[in-house]
């Protein structure tokens, strides 16, 4: 028996009934033979931390453009904080932890530069439109590893695929068809939610934006008056509302529910869509849109040339400016059109 073997042997002695084991995955886009120490979940979790697309998410917003300061979000972080979650739900749940943390770890990977403000802009240029959930299952499958993909479990690609709600979808309670068919995969989209209106309203009021008195007091009642108070109250809810349903689904009692989605249309109210956001908005259509037109250009010196002959421009445009980080599109952008000095000799950007 190998230690993958007694790796799984272990998850089905001591995992519940209701979790994905390993040795029962779906399988993988393509066969390849097993790892003789990790289980297959376990070899998912870390293809996406030794990604590219993983380690670009440090220098791409979360929800303030370009942040100065230390402390303010980034999608690494926020990644992080979904993982801590989720693993914390998983574990008291006696769900797979790893599966659980590799859909946490992967759910964001195709997410634009410049944050909510960058996925409505590629929404507009894109023929079709533009979604960082579909786009997070393309770099998995396809974009990464030049062109090879990760090769990930169905479990891990479902999870990712149904992790986004947008400003209105449910994070719980769905038609089966529109949650993930894992409760592993349940749990990363509802520690999505549980991650992000809390750790925004902290941005939001470090950058001035809210100040901690301007919560609705019908939410502060329900979950709490801080940010670990609130988590706290919505991981322990989950958990006692998804084992009251015989781990059927991941639940949220109903007060618990109308307050953690009260709090997200505050936060839209308040920060996502205020007048500031518009400029933040304004900002990085400016910065896409320009380079949008200018790969369309000359598509060849800027995009992939396989990408480009086998899916055309727009999809090839699409994976490179959805894969920037916000330094690398503000460089782009200067080097591209800001005038230089006529003393300088031109840099690699302004040749054919």
């Amino acid at each position: 028996m190998t230690i993958r073997e007694e790796l799984e042997a272990r998850e089905r002695e001591f995992l519940s009934p209701a979790a994905a084991l390993s040795s029962e995955t779906r399988g993988r886009l393509r066969p390849e033979p097993e790892d003789d120490i990790r289980p297959a979940f376990q070899r998912d979790r870390d293809r996406i931390v030794h990604c590219k697309a993983f380690r670009r998410l440090k220098h791409k917003t979360q929800v303030f453009f370009a942040p100065a300061g230390d402390h303010y979000r980034t999608r690494l972080t926020h990644t992080l904080e979904v993982s801590q979650i989720a693993r914390t739900i998983a574990k008291a749940l006696h769900l797979h932890e790893e599966l659980t943390e590799a859909i946490a770890l992967g759910h964001d990977l195709g997410h634009t530069p410049f944050g909510h403000a960058g996925e409505k802009v590629l929404d507009q240029l894109v023929p079709g439109g533009f979604t960082h959930d579909e786009q997070s299952l393309r770099v998995v499958d396809v974009l990464e590893r030049d062109g090879a993909g990760l090769n990930l479990t169905w479990e891990v690609r479902d999870g990712i695929a149904h992790h986004s709600k947008g400003k209105s979808g449910a994070p719980v309670g769905e038609p089966a068809q529109h949650r993930a068919g894992t409760l592993e995969g349940q749990i990363a989209r509802l520690s999505d939610l549980i991650a992000y209106v809390n750790h925004d309203i902290d941005d939001a009021t470090r950058a001035g934006i809210l100040k901690p008195d301007e919560l609705p007091r019908s939410i502060v009642e329900v979950l709490g008056p801080t940010s670990s108070a609130r988590i706290g109250r919505m991981v322990g809810d989950v958990i006692t509302s998804t084992l009251d349903a015989g781990l059927t689904e991941v639940r949220m009692s109903e007060p618990v529910l109308a307050a953690t989605i009260e709090l997200r249309a505050f936060l839209f109210r308040t920060v996502y869509e205020d007048q500031r956001s518009a400029v933040q908005l304004r900002k990085a259509s400016g910065i896409l849109g320009g380079l949008w037109e200018k790969v369309h250009e000359r598509p060849r010196r800027f995009l992939d040339l396989q990408i480009l002959e086998r899916d055309g421009v727009d999809v090839a445009a699409r994976d490179f400016l959805a894969g920037m980080t916000d330094r690398y599109a503000v460089t782009l952008f200067e080097r591209l059109f800001i005038p230089r000095p006529w003393v300088e000799m031109p840099g690699d950007w302004d040749t054919e």
